[in-house]
């Protein structure tokens, strides 16, 4: 190999482009089984996010199921999830720009099976199911009104396009997981109400299910309150119900049985996650005379999938070449279909062996082919925080087999703070975070206090010290990366996104440790979040900051757009305009208390998105935007031609 030509950091040539990242920029999920065929959903930036519901048949041929313009996304929570269910080869799907259901056959074009809402979109379903019998969808519509908050109600939607709804379930705020028995006479579900969101607690219920009306008697509740949160619940083909309960202080799996809750799997690990979208899978059961669970997990940085038994007992486990694993689905006694991913590979639907782990790529994310050597692996580590406290972090160095730099300078940092805040970053690859390392920037991306996968105390920690505890580790990161003598000090950059986008531009007002930031769709008033943004996340903040107004001090306290004296540092915002979950009102705000203070920064507004940009227009414009953004306030040229933006106060510079 040829001697590496010296450059500073940050001005590496690389061959992943902005372009690049959006061409390998699909987003697969939802992983559906029908007899032989394989079912997924795909997210394309190409056709502006549009969702398209892929069936793979035995034969290996694949099939777009619902043609364009169809979008097979709801809108419930926001955050929709599990928008499709299939049987026979006949998929049912929730179509993005009218919210309902629709009916898809072979060779056939998509029917509505739900009645056209009284205001746009005003009907909205989520989570949907076939019942045992094919007559009805099982599912959660969440209805929506001019003058109050919208209705969260579980309904049986008849598959027969008659229009006909059955109300099954009303009166708490929220509903998810309805599930059928295998002997279809009961259901279960899970609800709570503001302002718990579902992992600080919610309920499992059971009830007696009716096909032929497509109604429900004799709820009961069986597990879960406010303090004890359940995700996942599921019938076993034995007619046992088995669900994921963070009762120990970690989410493992339990069962009822006869009325009775006991753990299946008592260890310190997380088995679930946060209930952010419908219809996540992290365990399936396998067939056979004996109940089997398969339960993914990963152990010491290797991906694998367990065969559990009622009892506990591990039976087997199964090694995979993927660290994160999403989606479990079983194929057949022998297969699991799932979405993985690793720190050197891209999400993918694969198809996995069980026993020697073999798998067959049934459709990756990205077809891109890099070089590997251009990708940075990230390193677990942990560091000491504030209050005695500890969080964690993956570090990338820099990393391009075609350049370095000499010794008279350490890399730039770009620390990454993730959404949520209930929520959490992984070691899979991200060409979104290989952009930066093949250019010269180390990376870290920080689980601070609050993140899931540590358990549920780690997890409360970042109750009633939002804005407080996610700032101060991803200060406590950087800085444990200058002690280790691997990245300059003076050239630290915050960035981050909704959630992470608040912890961005606190760091950048309250505290003096970056030289710049970028925050995408963050919030810098608390208070207009308040009375300004959905349903789902209205009431989140009582958790997280305090009750509203019994704290409304707190809420001014940790609402940067208060302390514009106190900003100093240049800042990149980035807002798309038809968000609902962050106003852009307060892209706007953040924006005007810059511009009046004379502070380098730059606004950028993007027609057509929303929580989370979907075009690969404004995905190159926005990525693009922030390499020439930094580049200007750190003082490198970056290589290449790229999107530049206006700096307004670039006097300032």
């Amino acid at each position: 190999m040829p001697d590496k030509k010296i450059s500073p950091y940050g001005s590496w040539v690389s061959p992943i482009t902005a372009e690049l990242i959006t061409q390998g920029g699909l987003r697969l999920g939802e992983v559906r089984v029908d007899g032989t065929d394989i079912y997924w959903l795909e997210g394309r930036p190409e056709e502006s996010g549009r969702h398209v519901v892929v069936r793979r048949t035995s034969d290996g041929s694949v099939t777009d199921i619902n043609p364009t313009p169809f979008n097979a996304r709801n809108a419930v929570h926001e955050y929709g999830g599990a928008s499709f269910a299939v049987r026979d080869k006949v998929v049912y799907f929730a179509n993005w720009d009218d919210q309902r259901i629709y009916s898809v056959a072979e060779n056939s074009s998509p029917v509505p099976i739900t009645a056209e809402p009284d205001i746009d979109q005003g009907d909205r379903y989520a989570d949907l199911i076939l019942s045992n019998d094919s007559n009805w969808i099982l599912c959660v519509r969440e209805r929506h009104f001019e003058d109050r908050e919208a209705d969260n109600e579980l309904v049986a939607v008849k598959a027969d396009r008659s229009c006909e709804v059955n109300v099954l379930a009303t009166g708490y705020d929220f509903y998810s997981s309805m599930r059928q028995s295998p002997s279809g006479d009961r259901v279960s579900w899970l609800s709570w109400n503001h302002p718990d969101m579902p992992w600080d607690g919610c309920e499992l219920w059971v009830a007696d299910f009716d096909s032929l009306s497509g109604l429900v008697s004799n709820p009961v509740k069986v597990a879960g309150d406010r303090s004890t949160s359940i995700v996942q619940p599921e019938w076993a083909p034995d007619g046992t119900l088995v669900f994921i309960t963070d009762e120990s202080g970690w989410w493992n799996l339990a069962k009822l049985e006869n009325g009775v809750s006991s753990t299946i799997l008592s260890e310190k690990s997380d088995h679930g996650g946060p209930a952010w979208q419908f219809g996540f899978s992290t365990y399936a059961f396998l067939p056979g005379d004996d109940v089997r669970i398969l339960l993914k997990d990963s152990n010491n940085g290797e991906g694998r999938l367990r065969e559990i038994g009622l009892d506990g007992q591990v039976h087997s486990q199964t090694v995979v070449p993927h660290t994160s694993i999403a989606d479990v689905t079983i194929l057949n006694e022998n297969h699991v279909v799932y979405v993985g991913s690793s720190p050197t590979s891209a999400a993918e639907v694969v198809c996995a062996q069980l026993g020697d782990g073999s798998t067959q790529t049934l459709k990756t994310s990205s077809d891109i082919d890099v070089d590997a050597s251009y990708m940075s692996v990230p390193e677990a580590i942990k560091f000491p925080t504030t209050e005695d406290g500890e969080a964690h972090a993956f570090y990338y160095a820099p990393t391009n087999p075609l350049f370095e730099s000499d010794e008279s300078e350490k890399p730039p940092l770009l620390v990454i703070s993730h959404g949520g805040p209930t929520s959490a970053t992984s070691a899979s690859l991200s060409l979104s975070t290989q952009f930066w390392t093949s250019r010269g920037f180390a990376v870290v991306d920080v689980n601070y206090r609050g993140s899931v996968g540590h358990g549920k105390a780690f997890r409360d920690a970042l109750k009633g010290n939002w804005g407080v505890y996610d700032t101060d580790d991803c200060i406590a990161a950087a800085d444990y990366l200058v002690g280790q003598g691997l990245v300059d000090t003076d050239r630290v950059a915050i960035k981050g996104s909704s959630a992470g986008g608040y912890t961005t531009i606190n760091a950048l007002t309250f505290h003096d440790r970056f030289a710049a930031g970028a925050t995408y769709y963050g919030i810098a008033d608390l208070s207009v979040f308040v009375g300004d943004t959905h349903k789902y996340e209205s009431r989140y903040l009582d958790s997280l900051i305090g009750p509203y107004p019994e704290a409304k001090q707190l809420y001014y306290d940790r609402s940067a757009i208060n302390f514009a004296d106190r900003l100093a540092c240049p800042m990149l915002i980035l807002q798309g305009l038809e968000d609902k979950i962050v106003p852009p009102s307060q892209a706007e705000i953040m924006a005007g208390a810059l511009r009046d203070k004379g502070i380098p920064f730059s606004l950028m507004m993007f027609e057509g998105e929303q929580h989370g940009f979907r075009q690969s227009k404004n995905i190159i414009a926005s990525l693009e935007g922030e390499l020439y953004f930094y580049g200007r306030v750190l003082g490198f040229s970056p290589a290449g031609e790229l999107h530049t933006i206006e700096i307004e106060n670039a006097s300032a510079l």
